[in-house]
């Protein structure tokens, strides 16, 4: 694991020292990082007297939001989306850190029979054969979504899949299985596993795999520099790693 940068090592450490009293720190963070946040939550509290006030979108939704002038202290979203935050000085660019990626996967209502996706072939098929498919609407900016509707025009099926999409705006979309509205859902591995009555078949074959990495940052305007460094730091060590690897997701080095 690569170093905490400075700006965040050097508030946090300040913060400890000067035993100021504790705080309330707003995070904003796209909706696969949230299940990472809300698990950590509670130690975090615990370690450090502060609390966390949790808010999740899409990333692409959240990018409007903060562009839009929403107050935040923290917040969690794709390295691009993070990029242009900083860009329109939203985000301070010293305060960026890679959090963790996750992988796109399949999934099924628990119980249901599990369709084969080890090759690209056999994940075609799958799609092909599934009544209603389930999948985040691209057009609400979720990563996952946006690469799984290029990843069907690259296949060839995007006509067929798509007349019998399930398009969520957004959260976990694996619970139009467990609803019944979908018999075959894709999203992102950590929100597979994040829904009770749903069961991860696997990963999409390594040919056509994506990864999404989270990055986090302080707001330039926020009153919280030194509580929310701490946070950012706290979600780099120890405690939030193996987290990760039980939510299905991987340290991600800057």
């Amino acid at each position: 694991m690569q170093p905490i940068p400075a700006a965040i090592a050097v508030v946090a450490c300040l913060w400890s020292l000067s035993g100021a009293q504790s705080a309330e720190i707003r995070v904003l963070t796209a909706g696969a990082f949230k299940p990472i946040i809300l698990a950590t939550a509670a130690e975090f509290e615990k370690q450090s007297g502060h609390k966390l006030v949790v808010d999740n979108d899409t990333a692409g939704a959240l990018l409007r939001r903060i562009g839009q002038g929403e107050a935040f202290d923290v917040a969690i979203l794709t390295p691009a989306a993070v990029k242009q935050l900083v860009a329109q000085g939203k985000i301070a660019g010293a305060t960026m850190a890679n959090l963790a990626r996750t992988s796109v996967g399949v999934a099924v209502k628990e119980g249901a029979q599990r369709p084969d996706i080890a090759t690209v072939a056999a994940f075609k098929a799958a799609l092909l054969a599934a009544r209603k498919v389930a999948y985040i609407d691209p057009a609400a900016g979720g990563s996952s979504g946006i690469y799984f509707s290029k990843l069907l025009e690259t296949m060839g099926i995007a006509e067929a899949v798509r007349a019998k999409a399930v398009l969520v705006p957004g959260g976990l979309v694996a619970q139009r299985l467990v609803t019944g509205e979908a018999d075959l859902a894709v999203h992102q591995i950590s929100e597979i596993l994040a829904v009770k009555g749903a069961t991860l078949v696997g990963p999409l074959p390594a040919d056509i795999q994506s990864y999404t990495t989270y990055t986090g940052g302080l707001a330039v305007a926020t009153a919280q520099t030194a509580p929310a460094g701490d946070f950012l730091a706290f979600l780099r060590g120890d405690a939030a790693r193996r987290i990760l690897a039980e939510k299905g997701m991987e340290s991600a080095a800057d």
